[in-house]
């Protein structure tokens, strides 16, 4: 497989000088059965949260019924909330929308111990029904996690009032929180759903940022908004030490079509981290979507 990995990087690169590399690249069909593999071996492994994020993967390499079967007898036998909400949103980005509801129902418990994750679920997936236990979750004061992540929900999903309220908070919060592992979190939001306009914003945090890992956050997040040196950074961390920040490259390459990552993405597959691994598969697959 390393031969196939480096001809498939060396053709990459030959593309990328021609400035062909978006329109013509795709996936070898032998990496593609690797990055499957990568996958299915972390889905069904022992390691709860790398397993629910290679079932994302798997359903963006078009083999969501696949995660549906193994999935749902699972979710009904599930007692703890947050794993009850990894499940459910798995589910529901396989296809299955009725499965909002158990995060939905979740979020309105009294038992607190689902409630981030639920809301970080229904940001990530969407629901079908009302938004009002999210409502009641931004009108939190005592767990700011829980405040941020229905903001996010909000500001994603809903296009009148009280999404522009969400969304005019998180930027307010990226501005003023003086905690970096609670700002990271707004500015890895506003990445994704917020504009231009906010690039300015998360750099200015950057100085604020003591810790590499939140550092990394925010390069990430302006790379997802289209600004050079954090795409620049981006491409630098995914070869960093911390596999966490390897991580997170692989996933924001991907997403937001960093082609230029593609190299390290395939080196990346053998990563002897799991959930890394698992990131550069999705990424690869994403770019190859």
């Amino acid at each position: 497989m390393i031969s196939r990995i480096v001809v498939q990087i060396v053709v990459f690169l030959v593309l990328l000088t021609t400035g062909q590399s978006e329109e013509k690249w795709q996936l070898d069909p032998e990496i593609r059965a690797k990055c499957l593999s990568v996958l299915r071996e972390g889905f069904r492994g022992d390691e709860f949260w790398p397993s629910m994020h290679a079932a994302e993967a798997l359903t963006i390499g078009g083999q969501g019924q696949e995660v549906e079967d193994y999935l749902a007898p699972k979710l009904s036998a599930e007692k703890d909330d947050q794993r009850r909400c990894g499940m459910a949103r798995e589910l529901v980005r396989s296809g299955d929308l009725t499965k909002s509801s158990v995060m939905m129902d979740i979020l309105l418990k009294e038992d607190p111990h689902g409630h981030v994750h639920a809301a970080e679920s229904l940001y990530k997936v969407g629901w079908s029904g009302n938004s009002n236990p999210l409502k009641k979750a931004y009108a939190e004061r005592d767990n700011i996690r829980l405040k941020l992540m229905a903001a996010a929900a909000l500001a994603k999903y809903n296009k009148g009032e009280p999404g522009k309220a969400a969304i005019a908070f998180l930027r307010q919060y990226l501005e003023e929180e003086p905690d970096p592992t609670l700002f990271r979190l707004a500015a890895w939001v506003l990445s994704r759903i917020g504009g231009d306009s906010d690039r300015d914003l998360i750099r200015s945090r950057l100085k604020d940022a003591d810790d590499p890992l939140v550092y990394a956050f925010l390069e990430h997040a302006l790379a997802a908004l289209g600004d050079a040196d954090g795409k620049a950074a981006l491409l630098r961390n995914l070869k960093s030490d911390d596999p966490a920040i390897r991580t997170y490259a692989s996933v924001f390459a991907g997403e937001f079509g960093i082609y230029e990552a593609i190299p390290d993405l395939l080196i990346s597959l053998d990563d002897e981290n799991l959930d890394a691994g698992i990131r550069a598969a999705q990424a690869l697959l994403t770019l190859a979507r």
